[in-house]
């Protein structure tokens, strides 16, 4: 069942990257924190609706047990939402994605797993596609004109930072939804994946507050009625966080450089409904490290 929940992941959150575009604009200032605070309210929703309706043996101290990896999701999507009002889905969404290639290194490296000779020619392949959209972004220099030189560079630096936090996050819960040697208190090979949603969900809820409060407190103005793509994102990234959870228990190594596959997705989905265009040679790029996650992603599984 672990595929089935990879597979459903990978098509859920490609389609909340589409809405999370949708709903993002580079004259929103505080575009991010909204985005945050819907994507928290839904999930706090759904870990009540949890809670009152499946047997999870629950404890408060869960969420306190579950933060560090609470914590990199949490960063990392705040990074997501900040530059992707700036930058093409078609170029942050495949560098993000990278995280999956970074958390199955980190398994190796510190899991003991061997790399093999085919697995370091998939990172390879990573980063040279990486590295050669980071070189096209500098020399065509769109986001500098348009952006200012600092701005454009913080934008630009966004989805690699989410890459190296959500990368640790995903190596974490590869250790935390192990039974045997988890952190979570009083939990049971049939509970610890509720009770690690639960808690993910219950962090971003309370995230989500103290932003809202932080926001009133600075006037922003924010009209929920407005925000109908944020919140179908909101719903999306919900949905596919589940499902998330299932396929990393069931084997994390694997299933984490697969669902970094979802960038396909995006691509495909950005290309047809926001029409985005991109230069021959940043599609070349944007291609090689698609090639290079799904190369990983084969040689994981077998």
């Amino acid at each position: 069942m672990w595929l089935f929940f990879t597979l459903a992941t990978t098509l859920i959150w490609g389609a909340a990257e589409l809405f999370y575009k949708k709903g993002s604009h580079d004259n929103e200032k505080y575009g991010h924190l909204k985005v945050c605070v819907l994507v928290g309210a839904v999930m706090g929703i759904h870990a009540v609706v949890t809670l009152l309706t499946e047997d999870v043996n629950f404890e408060l101290m869960h969420i306190v047990d579950y933060l560090p990896v609470s914590l990199c999701y949490i960063v990392s999507m705040a990074l997501s939402f900040f530059g992707i009002r700036f930058l093409e889905e078609s170029i942050s969404d495949p560098v993000e994605n990278t995280s999956g290639a970074i958390c199955s290194l980190m398994c190796m490296i510190f899991l003991g797993d061997k790399i093999s000779l085919w697995a370091w020619i998939a990172i390879a392949v990573i980063l040279v596609g990486i590295l050669g959209v980071g070189f096209l972004e500098k020399k065509e220099g769109r986001r500098v004109n348009k952006y200012g030189k600092k701005l454009a560079t913080i934008a630009f630096i966004m989805p690699f930072g989410y890459a190296l936090i959500d990368a640790l996050g995903s190596f974490l819960d590869v250790y935390y939804l192990e039974p045997d040697i988890t952190p979570l208190r009083n939990v049971t090979a049939d509970n610890i994946e509720l009770v690690a949603n639960t808690s993910y969900e219950l962090t971003f809820a309370l995230v989500a507050v103290v932003l809202f409060i932080f926001m009133k407190i600075k006037k922003v103005k924010f009209e929920i009625t407005k925000q109908k793509d944020k919140a179908i994102a909101a719903v999306c990234e919900t949905a596919g966080q589940l499902t998330y959870v299932y396929a990393m228990s069931g084997n994390g190594a694997i299933a984490a450089p697969i669902i970094s596959s979802v960038c396909v997705v995006s691509l495909l989905l950005s290309r047809i409904f926001l029409k985005e265009k991109l230069s021959a040679k940043q599609y070349l790029f944007i291609s090689i490290i698609i090639v290079g996650i799904l190369m990983l992603a084969i040689i994981e599984g077998e």
